[in-house]
């Protein structure tokens, strides 16, 4: 049977390398072959930056690819957006013919009510500790402006590359194209 493998890290300075053999030694104890990789780099909380879910999704659709499976390292890798969000990416998974592993839920193997359970719970946790860390962050930006700490770039530096102006901007600047 063939299968898929969905890697996704938070920020362009982490690395997938980490999830790849759990997720080979996955399929390999289910006597998977392991076809495609789609890797990816950004934030789950960012609806439309995720690009490779994107054209996994779309390879399925389109018939291009057909995957029995999709191992993911762990199921918050999919999203962490809450309970309606996972069954929603999960649901459309399945309604392509595709089940959805995890390496680190092995639990999600189970069919039934037991296994819708256990994955609300899993993505209500997911959704917690992202909301729980985005507190902290914002907190400690604040305890750091509060103590003086200036934020952000320094005066009059500059980005590497020009700017682009798009949209509302190109057209406030009365720019024509």
């Amino acid at each position: 049977m063939k299968c898929a493998a969905y890697l996704r890290v938070s920020t362009g300075q982490q690395d997938s390398s980490n999830q790849l053999p759990d997720c080979e030694a996955l399929a390999r104890s289910k006597g998977f072959e392991l076809t495609a990789y789609y890797t990816e780099k950004g934030s789950s909380w960012h609806q439309g930056h995720q690009p490779e879910l994107a054209r996994l999704l779309d390879d399925l659709r389109s018939g291009r690819r057909k995957y029995g499976y999709l191992i993911v390292w762990s199921i918050d890798r999919l999203c962490r957006g809450g309970i309606g969000e996972i069954f929603s990416r999960v649901g459309a998974f399945t309604g392509l013919g595709v089940k959805v592993l995890s390496c680190k839920e092995t639990w999600l193997d189970t069919d039934g009510p037991t296994g819708d359970l256990l994955l609300a719970i899993t993505a209500w946790v997911a959704k917690f500790e992202s909301t729980r860390k985005s507190e902290r962050v914002l907190a400690g930006l604040a305890t750091a402006r509060a103590r003086g700490k200036v934020l952000g770039r320094p005066p009059g530096s500059k980005d590497g590359k020009p700017r682009h102006r798009a949209g509302y901007l190109q057209r406030y600047a009365g720019v024509k194209e």
